[in-house]
Parts: structure tokens; sequence; C-alpha cells
């Protein structure tokens, strides 16, 4: 449901040009509430470059893209995500990859992904629009090379405090 007009500048990441937020505004709702609006920030400059060259280099040589979709197809002014669900499948399985990959996989993916690289846990948790940090917790998937890394820095500063030498007050 993204359309070209969701994105904007993120005066504190001018580096992001016109794709610095990402205004959501059709987000899951609560039970008979409406749909949860919320900002994502841009965080990796190779994401906002995809999406410049997308929306002015590809977007426009469909005819349906006037409609404003970020995401048009050749037939409708809207790809739907059955569609999208659907071909991603394909490829999966092209790929002989892990059947149980489906399309919400890049949305764990990307929570794994930022937390990995050091963003604080809140910041997730707000980037994907969650009310609990459990439910962040469910999509996070960290390697075990992760957990071997934060581990060992856990031990290697646990051991150099202990080894310090007191101060004297």
């Amino acid at each position: 449901m993204l359309d070209g007009v969701d994105f904007g500048r993120n005066p504190e990441g001018p580096e992001f040009g016109d794709y610095g937020v990402l205004y959501v505004r059709h987000g899951k709702a609560k039970k008979g509430s409406p749909p949860k609006r919320r900002s994502v920030l841009m965080v990796w400059d190779w994401s906002a470059e995809i999406l410049q060259q997308w929306s002015e280099e590809v977007r426009p040589l469909f005819a349906t893209s006037g409609a404003g979709a970020l995401f048009p197809s050749e037939r409708s002014a809207r790809i739907g995500f059955s569609q999208m669900n659907t071909r991603f499948a394909a490829y999966r399985d092209a790929l002989g990859l892990d059947e149980n990959l489906d399309f919400h996989s890049f949305r764990r993916s990307y929570v794994t992904h930022l937390i990995e690289d050091g963003w604080d846990a809140r910041f997730v948790q707000e980037q994907v629009g969650h009310e609990y940090a459990s439910t962040t917790a469910i999509y996070t998937c960290v390697s075990s090379d992760f957990r071997t890394r934060t581990l060992r820095r856990a031990l290697d500063a646990t051991m150099d405090a202990a080894l310090r030498p007191a101060r004297r007050a």
C-alpha cells in the first residue's frame, strides 16, 4: 500500500535525500481501530539509492505508474500482496531455498540485521511498530556468530574490570 508520496526528507539524515523517512499510513491496526500510522527512518544508504533508482528510472516505465503506487504492475495501478507472495514463492522454489521462507521473512531479516548491526533495541521496536519489546524479540533470529561475539565482549569486559587494580580513595 505504499505510494511515492509516502517518503520524505529526514533533516537529521540529509544523505538519504527524498527517502529519509517512510510514513506508514496503513500499518497493522488493533481490532476495531484505524490503521496504525508511524514513521520509519532510513538506516542504510543503499536502501535510499535503490528506492531512488526504482522511482526515477524503472517505475515510470509502467503504463500504470501515474496512479501513484510505489509498486505498480503492468496491468493494474498497484501490485497486490498475494501477487508478491506468489512471485516470491516461485523464486524461492526455483532457487531451492527453504519452503518456510515467505514474504514476511524480509521483516524478520530487517529486525535481525538492525540488532546485529548494533541498533538500540527500543529503536528497532519503534521502526517496526511493535507495541511490546517481546513482539520484536520474536522477530529477532541472531546468528550464532553474533551470540559468540556478544558473549566474548561481555566476558572480556568482566575480566578487564576484575583484573584492573582497585583505585584508592
